[in-house]
């Protein structure tokens, strides 16, 4: 079994290696959960000891989402977390899954992401959602809409206009042709984070096909769409400067114990915190016990085992076989793998747990190449 960590033909930004008996690469989707009787400052803690686990073992990269006025979660400003886990790591990629853009004027993206490469070369992706993470009234706060006419159906230009000050090349005459965004291209030859197209339904799935990126799909909330959304993506796909071929990761809800008593209680919590904040009631992740006894209604109680059914979880061998069932009914070329439950243990073992299900090394990883 080689254990060696590479990058793809040679140095791919986009493509990871499968380590160990991983039918693909495996990441790290991180919420950073927010839990009752914890504060967010436990919750960045362990954001950081998640990704320095993730990089000794051999995952392939940890992605943060953005999401606002959500208490059970800590991370409203991915860029400044990303620069906290870039000091703490060396070579696990690191990245947005995702920015939200419609939240944010595109030269602000770029000047963050460009001052994340300049932090850690060559270890930063940036995943671009459409949607403001949040409900109507946090994205009006959040002042998405103060240009006129700008919000998630003007996508695309947004993106365009993203890409165009990433790579610092604005036509001559247009308004924005003597900004830069900096840290960039402006300052001398430098590396740019690959683009990610983030999506829960065919939109952006078709955008990313059709600008040939790579494409990651929220199958931990979005479970009936998933197979629909990688065909449409695929079938959209055209070569690019930056793939010759389609490349989809899938985010996948996962939990692994030794006991599968105890992996069904955990991931009652986070079943319950989406319950409550699906009707309206958000607020920090249940403990197990609040879990176990609160009392769902027959409707609630429905909400909630369509939910876990999408949550593969069990024994270390047990979750290894969904997985893996997973990646071969979707095709998925990686697996980002979340575990939104309350116990910061739980989580970091469930994924020291799939990492030993699947051989994938342990201590430091050599440096990439």
């Amino acid at each position: 079994m080689d254990h060696t960590r590479q990058e793809t033909s040679g140095g791919d930004p986009v493509r990871g290696t499968a380590l160990g008996a991983a039918p693909v690469p495996l990441s790290v989707l991180d919420l950073v959960t927010v839990g009752e009787g914890r504060t967010a400052s436990d919750a960045l803690r362990t954001s950081v000891s998640l990704a320095k686990l993730a990089e000794a073992r051999g995952f392939h990269r940890h992605w943060v989402a953005e999401h606002h006025s959500m208490p059970g979660v800590a991370s409203s400003s991915p860029a400044v977390i990303l620069a906290h886990l870039a000091a703490h790591t060396s070579t696990v990629r690191l990245g947005s899954g995702g920015v939200m853009l419609p939240n944010h004027a595109p030269l602000v993206i770029a000047e963050q992401f460009g001052t994340l490469e300049a932090l850690a070369p060559g270890r930063i992706d940036l995943g671009l959602g459409r949607a403001p993470g949040t409900d109507g009234g946090t994205a009006a706060a959040l002042r998405r809409t103060a240009r006129a006419g700008e919000g998630a159906e003007d996508f695309p230009q947004q993106l365009a206009e993203l890409t165009r000050f990433l790579d610092d090349d604005f036509p001559d005459g247009h308004p924005y042709a003597r900004i830069h965004a900096v840290p960039g291209p402006v300052q001398g030859p430098a590396g740019r984070p690959p683009l990610w197209l983030l999506g829960s339904s065919g939109f952006s799935a078709r955008l990313a096909g059709a600008l040939g990126l790579p494409f990651a799909f929220a199958h931990h909330f979005s479970a009936r769409n998933t197979v629909p959304a990688l065909e449409l993506y695929r079938q959209s796909f055209r070569p690019s400067a930056v793939l010759d071929a389609p490349y989809a990761l899938i985010g996948v809800a996962a939990l692994a114990s030794q006991d599968e008593a105890e992996a069904r209680r955990e991931v009652l919590t986070g079943a319950l915190a989406m319950l409550r904040l699906r009707t309206g009631r958000p607020g920090l992740m249940p403990t197990p016990e609040q879990a176990e006894s609160h009392r769902f209604t027959a409707l609630e109680r429905e909400f909630v085992d369509d939910w876990l059914a999408n949550i593969v979880h069990g024994t270390p061998d047990a979750v290894r076989d969904g997985l893996d069932a997973l990646q071969k009914r979707t095709g998925a070329d990686e697996l980002m793998i979340t575990a939104n439950v309350h116990g910061e243990g739980a989580r970091l073992r469930s994924y020291e747990l799939i990492a030993d299900a699947y051989g994938l090394p342990e201590g430091p990883l050599p440096p990439r190449p």
